[in-house]
């Protein structure tokens, strides 16, 4: 099946340029689902536009046996590039800085290649192109529009991510694997006043400061060493001009966790926290709260994981490693949790092997190698979508 690489890479590089020139924002991806449903229109998968808002699935059925799902994300960022790449983005303040185009071009690929050698396998391959993962509601949005109903069952989901690790190489991991995220809008109450005379108020920005204080003392105290929590207070305001003591304080945090009742509790003490010491400060109103940009933790199902594994270690030996729980967070496991599925999330690196290495033995990987969400990310192009494009056929096919 992999011979057709060769083939398939030839439309695939042209296209990986094409979609990081064109990047667009959660829910505006018209331009880049009607690129994926052309693609996949040529490859000879039926294809489901519009899913979700702007969400494409792709169906291509070759008889009974399992149905596989196969996903990628496809929005960017409201990042200013800084690559200095011929190829760079073309629309001002919009970077695919999250890897994103990498993703949609591997699956194009993947699904190209699975459609040619029909002979070789029997099942249902779904490719399922995912908007809006940036702000944690674009899988949501497709399970919501019916998609349980659109594709049927599935016997398992599968989804990779780039990231700043070795290219060519790929890491699996076993349980949890992405984090939780919450991030919560508290607003408090003071009054207003002169700021010669703080005596006559209630001032909002010592009662924000001391809940920040307060907060960090829930992850050192209230949560067991053995839990990983993250904690981050990423924003306050409160007030316009030096001299005058605004009536109320904006705070803005986010919470990562990887166990359910762990979250839970976190939430309670935040809440706890923020009511006492605005008792403590005399406010005079009762502190609101808001949650939002929700994502659900990615656990990945052992079973699932141990035969993605197995697969990977005999097509790429060597260059298969183990990966960490990730702090980061993704919404796909909305998906095939939705779906009654079990799945599986791994790694794919994006950065040329040499610069990785030389970056490592110089104790500089962390100030040399660009993260994603960094107007520097930059994949490089071989053999990152070579990789990413095998993974898929591979770990498809370990069902298929």
């Amino acid at each position: 099946m992999l011979a057709r690489l060769p083939e398939v890479r030839a439309w695939q590089e042209p296209l990986y340029r094409d979609l990081h020139q064109h990047p667009e924002l959660s829910h505006q991806e018209r331009r880049t689902a009607g690129v994926i449903a052309a693609r996949l229109r040529e490859s000879g998968l039926t294809v489901h536009e519009g899913v979700g808002g702007t969400g494409v699935v792709g169906v291509l059925g070759n008889g009974d046996g399992p149905r596989v799902l196969l996903r990628a994300d496809i929005d960017a960022l409201p990042v200013t590039e800084a690559t200095g790449l011929p190829y760079a983005s073309s629309q001002e303040g919009v970077m695919h800085a999250c890897g994103h185009d990498v993703h949609v071009t591997c699956l194009l690929g993947a699904a190209d290649l699975l459609a040619g050698a029909t002979d070789h396998w029997q099942g249902t391959v779904i490719a399922l192109f995912q908007p809006a993962e940036e702000v944690g509601d674009g899988a949501r949005m497709m399970v919501d529009d019916g998609l349980a109903d659109l594709i049927g069952p599935v016997d398992v989901a599968l989804a990779q991510h780039v990231g700043p690790a070795p290219a060519g190489h790929v890491a699996v991991c076993n349980g949890p694997v992405l984090a939780a995220a919450d991030s919560m809008r508290i607003t408090v109450y003071g009054r207003g006043g002169h700021g010669s005379m703080p005596q006559a108020t209630v001032d909002p920005v010592v009662l924000a400061a001391m809940i920040v204080i307060r907060l960090q003392v829930i992850v050192s105290r209230e949560v067991a060493a053995t839990e990983t929590v993250v904690l981050t207070v990423g924003s306050i305001h409160s007030g316009e001009k030096s001299n005058v003591i605004g009536d109320h304080a904006v705070l803005q945090l986010n919470l990562r966790t990887y166990d359910a009742a762990v979250r839970t509790a976190v939430l309670d003490a935040i809440r706890r926290v923020v009511v006492a010491e605005c008792q403590a400060s005399g406010s005079p109103r009762e502190p609101e709260f808001e949650l939002y940009d929700g994502f659900p933790p990615t656990i990945n199902d052992d079973a699932v994981t141990d035969r993605v594994h197995s697969g990977f270690a005999e097509f790429f030996g060597s260059r298969v490693a183990t990966m960490g729980a990730q702090a980061a967070s993704e919404d796909f496991s909305d998906i095939p949790d939705a779906l009654g599925a079990p799945y599986t999330y791994w790694g794919v690196g994006g950065i040329d092997e040499q610069v990785y290495r030389t970056a490592v033995d110089a104790g500089r990987l962390s100030s040399d190698i660009p993260v994603n969400h960094s107007p520097r990310f930059a994949p490089v192009i071989q053999p990152t979508l070579d990789t990413g494009t095998q993974a898929l056929v591979v770990a498809g096919l370990s069902w298929l």
